[in-house]
């Protein structure tokens, strides 16, 4: 994130899993001071989720903004820093990712966003155990295993 993310641009960045903003990032639930309600495309959802009913208030209700500093102390970004520092970081996580096994990373995406709604450690469990599965099943799985013993980098091919 550069700049302002209000309104809906708040809820596509609470909606990523990952989150790197610059010096001068800020956000805020901006539809509150025009009128309607500070519940923008999901933010009334992801917030509360995230920071918990008291954060979630204070901003949803207010409108206010958040600068860099106070989402990372909040733990909204992982990163703040200067944007040529944010690009070489986004292009080195987008490598570690690109390294892994598709599914494998397609599924823990989908695990990050399930686990929030199960209602204990077992349905969590019972999920990872099902994916877990589904991965040991997949041609990459035995790629991955090689590559380990053998000491050289893996080549996934997504099936």
């Amino acid at each position: 994130m550069q700049g302002a993310a209000s309104g809906g641009g708040f809820a596509l960045a609470l909606a990523s899993h990952i989150r790197l903003a610059t010096l001068n990032a800020r956000m805020n639930a901006s539809f509150l001071r025009i009128g309607l309600t500070g519940r923008d495309m999901g933010v009334s959802n992801f917030l509360p989720r995230m920071e918990g009913r008291s954060v979630a208030s204070k901003y949803l209700l207010t409108g206010r903004f958040m600068d860099a500093q106070r989402v990372y102390g909040l733990g909204l970004v992982s990163t703040v820093a200067p944007l040529d520092k944010l690009r070489t970081e986004a292009q080195a996580l987008a490598v570690d990712m690109l390294r892994t096994n598709p599914l494998g990373l397609r599924l823990t995406k989908e695990a990050l966003g399930h686990s929030l709604d199960m209602v204990s450690l077992e349905a969590v469990m019972a999920m990872k155990d099902r994916q877990q599965i589904l991965c040991t099943q997949s041609d990459d799985f035995s790629e991955g295993k090689q590559a380990f013993l053998e000491k050289r980098e893996r080549r996934y091919t997504g099936r």
